[in-house]
């Protein structure tokens, strides 16, 4: 387990007393690159790399992504990059896909969507007005030189290999995010792999994995018909395209870099801010609900039984939203959504993720993680354990410089309003811990960061 990091100088300043009553100045180490060249880096991954946050990709996110704080810090050891390109939208777009945003509304805070009917939040949108064949909005091209911080939202290692190895669809038709960095002749035909090989790095970051698990969590464990990678990623396909990924990047182990293995999904705000035994206990002091004593809150689990919910099921951060609304059948409000005593209108499926999905969910999560550490040793390269690292987080929080940090939905200044994704100072975080486990592996003395001076989510003045 992690320590809370903590910053405090009372006992050497003791220490300085004892010694005769002098202080000597102590300086932080030179920065230094150690054995790693950073002078051109290149980050492979997700959303997570990309700097996605509160639902959306945007230029500010992108600004404070883990990649582009980690590409500052190298370039005061002296072996840093001299500019790092990401795949940023115009100025006249610069909220990209959108955004959440927190708005007062009816007299209460209340996370706001941005679309056509709230046009008032004032995001400058990269919206084409054209849907791909995953029904998503197609962006505005990118039209620059290949970036170097190639994170792409939505993929996962399963999608990033072509449609021949993984035997489903062209990514590059599918996801907005990627389609948006090819030309038409590309987006049928090149995979992520092959794009991402296209670079000559002399040290990559690689946090890829995480929607192998995620996409699948949290969409209730429920497949999507119109997303082929919306299931948990077999482990023979994830180690294929895994190796595939590692060897582009380290070219076979001569490449310096660093790989993040997969946190636990079930410990972010998505799913952890609307308890079970919380709902249960509305429902009971609900006075419009008939014999509310006798009720409880009832769901719909992965194999169709309708059940009372238990604490080790988790709800989604969208079922409070749904949760005893009318919903139009036999059963309308006061009895609503997932309050029926006579188990008639469930909390649907994809609201929640049950005991043996949040199960399936962990035991794939260890199981990739596995091929991750072993790939990594394979390729030479660094590995952070962002698994054991979220989970301390998610635990016990962060006090820096004496701010306190969790993980508690919006308040707690780690993770953004899609109870998904880290703030700008979640990232801050991230690279934090990427510069510490980069440190140890190559020698180097790479400065961290404050994380307090990048913000946390934005409240309404």
């Amino acid at each position: 387990m992690k320590p809370i990091v903590k910053y405090s100088a009372p006992a050497l300043a003791l220490l300085g007393l004892a010694l005769g009553g002098c202080q000597p100045n102590i300086d932080a180490p030179a920065a230094a690159a150690g054995s790693a060249d950073f002078t051109s880096y290149v980050a492979v991954g997700n959303s997570l790399t990309s700097g996605y946050s509160d639902g959306g990709l945007y230029n500010e996110a992108q600004a404070t992504s883990y990649p582009a704080i980690l590409a500052q810090q190298f370039g005061k050891t002296g072996k840093g990059p001299a500019s790092f390109m990401q795949p940023s939208f115009a100025p006249a777009q610069q909220d990209g896909s959108g955004y959440i945003k927190l708005q007062v509304v009816n007299g209460a805070l209340a996370p706001v969507i941005p679309s056509a009917a709230n046009s008032y939040l004032g995001e400058k949108l990269a919206a084409t007005g054209s849907v791909l064949a995953s029904g998503q909005l197609q962006l505005a091209a990118y039209s620059g030189a290949q970036p170097d911080n190639l994170g792409v939202p939505g993929i996962s290692v399963l999608s990033s290999l072509s449609a021949l190895t993984n035997g489903l669809a062209p990514y590059g038709l599918l996801n907005p995010f990627y389609e948006r960095l090819l030309t038409a002749a590309e987006k049928p035909s090149k995979d992520y792999v092959t794009y991402i090989g296209q670079k000559t790095p002399t040290f990559f970051t690689c946090w890829m994995g995480n929607n192998d698990v995620l996409t699948y969590a949290s969409n209730g464990g429920v497949a999507s018909a119109a997303d082929p990678f919306s299931n948990l990623t077999d482990t023979t396909r994830f180690g294929i395209g895994y190796r595939a990924i590692l060897s582009t990047m380290s070219k076979r182990g001569t490449v310096a870099g660093i790989a993040a293995n997969i946190p636990n999904v079930t410990g972010i705000p998505y799913f952890t801010t609307v308890p079970v035994a919380t709902v249960i206990a509305s429902i009971k002091a609900n006075p419009q609900l008939p014999n509310a004593a006798a009720a409880s809150l009832y769901i719909t689990t992965g194999t169709g039984t309708v059940r009372v919910a238990t604490s080790a099921d988790l709800l989604t951060l969208t079922a409070q939203a749904v949760i005893g609304t009318a919903s139009g059948t036999a059963n309308p409000f006061p009895v609503g959504v997932g309050y029926s005593a006579t188990q008639s209108n469930p909390l649907p499926s994809k609201y929640v993720l049950d005991e043996a999905e949040v199960a399936a969910v962990v035991a794939r999560t260890t199981q990739l993680n596995a091929i991750i550490a072993k790939t990594a040793r394979q390729n030479k390269v660094a590995l952070a354990d962002m698994n054991t690292f979220f989970t301390t987080v998610a635990q016990q929080g962060v006090a820096f410089n004496a701010v306190s940090n969790t993980a508690v939905f919006a308040s707690g200044n780690l993770f953004g309003l899609d109870g998904v994704h880290p703030t700008p100072r979640g990232y801050a975080l991230v690279a934090n811990e990427l510069i510490r486990n980069i440190n140890n592996f190559y020698g180097a003395s790479i400065p961290t960061v404050n994380i307090n001076e990048y913000r946390g989510v934005v409240f309404p003045q």
